[in-house]
């Protein structure tokens, strides 16, 4: 349940932040004054999440988010993936975490992922329940049911009003038959890509034949032939040679 990130925000970066849960409770009805708190804690969570989601987006995520019952937590960015989803356990609420350091438009993507997650994983006391007893009937993080409401999810958000019309056209295609990470798909990695903000990195298969390039932790490497999928890769500090993604995000050393 776990999106892959090929790169990290500068290790001393620490933003973590929760979006404020407008409900007190796990029963519903709770009254006019808790309607009250609901409606403060609404204002609250779209100013959290304005700077992370596309403006037409965000009354649908807090409504989403409310009605479920799910507390998402803008994270600090992961080397090892984009967000992931913790389904409800005894005493608890289910979870979902996105990196703080991702575009408007790679956050949404993310975030719709986890919700299918949830709709598959924790969608109901009585799913959950029956997920945890029955192991070998569960549904596979990534199969069929995921890839179904992902498409649902998503499909209100396919217009100009909301996403680039690239990222669109890219994303129809990807969601024919969703792969567990946005990164195995190369036509949508880079269309994500391209409304980061520059950061003077480039992807290594846009690199020449035996170009000299570092990575943020300072590692400098030749770049060689492409062995299959992979580009293989010199270390200039110790000789030994690398694979590195095609979509590796690098930068070309003076």
């Amino acid at each position: 349940m776990q999106l892959s990130l090929f790169q990290s925000d500068p290790p001393h970066e620490k933003i973590s932040t929760t979006v404020p849960i407008p409900f007190s409770s796990r029963r519903r009805g709770a009254g006019d004054k808790a309607a009250g708190l609901t409606e403060d804690k609404r204002i609250l969570m779209r100013k959290v999440l304005e700077p992370h989601l596309p403006e037409e987006t965000i009354g649908f995520i807090i409504n989403w988010l409310i009605f479920h019952k799910v507390q998402l937590r803008i994270s600090n960015s992961r080397t090892s993936k984009f967000g992931d989803y913790r389904p409800p356990r005894a005493g608890s609420i289910p979870k979902i975490s996105v990196n703080h350091n991702l575009n408007k438009f790679a956050f949404l993507i993310t975030l719709v992922h986890e919700m299918a997650h949830h709709m598959v994983m924790g969608g109901t006391q009585e799913n959950h329940f029956l997920l945890s007893f029955r192991k070998k009937n569960r549904p596979k993080p990534h199969g069929s049911e995921w890839k179904s409401h992902y498409r649902k999810l998503m499909d209100p958000f396919l217009n100009p009003a909301t996403l680039p019309q690239d990222i669109i056209e890219v994303m129809k295609q990807y969601l024919e038959n969703p792969k567990a990470s946005t990164t195995a798909d190369q036509k949508l990695f880079r269309a994500l890509k391209n409304y980061d903000k520059p950061d003077g990195s480039e992807f290594i298969d846009k690199l020449p034949y035996d170009a000299v390039f570092h990575l943020r932790n300072g590692r400098s490497f030749h770049k060689k032939e492409k062995v299959r999928k992979r580009y293989k890769c010199i270390s200039i500090d110790n000789g030994r040679t690398y694979l590195f993604n095609p979509m590796a995000q690098v930068f070309l050393s003076d």
